[in-house]
């Protein structure tokens, strides 16, 4: 039976198959935990939390990914294919969602507006992810 993602490989579609790289997977990790372990520090200001866990988010999400044998052609659908990685539902996805246009907002137009609470809500989808992440099997 063929996997869900399997669906979004082939030409013009969101995946490639990609066998997973043991080193490519933990270095990916390595850079999430850095960048989490730096946004949860509280002593940086809300717009640099944001971007240290928006990247973490997606470093994790990416990782999941190529664990899974796969390599996305954008951003976003690391978020997205959360259900079929890890497991995780849309009180997750949906926050980073969120926060992919939050992002973007920033980088393409300047326009970053981020607030207390959209930090949080990023800091715990964030470590949702990471705690899954750390339950994956070797690569």
């Amino acid at each position: 039976m063929s996997s869900p993602l399997d669906a979004l490989c082939g030409p013009g579609k969101p995946l490639k198959a990609e066998p997973p790289d043991a080193r490519e997977f933990a270095g990916l990790k390595r850079s999430a935990q850095a960048r989490l372990n730096d946004a949860l520090g509280g002593t940086l200001t809300l717009e640099s939390r944001f971007d240290l866990a928006y990247n973490a988010a997606h470093a994790y999400c990416l990782a999941a990914l190529r664990w899974s044998g796969y390599r996305p052609s954008n951003r976003y659908i690391v978020f997205q294919l959360l259900p079929h990685t890890l497991g995780l539902g849309p009180e997750v996805w949906r926050v980073l969602s969120k926060c992919h246009g939050i992002r973007n907002l920033g980088e393409y137009e300047g326009d970053l507006n981020v607030d207390q609470r959209i930090v949080t809500d990023l800091l715990v989808a964030c470590q949702s992810v990471a705690a899954k992440v750390d339950a994956l099997g070797p690569v």
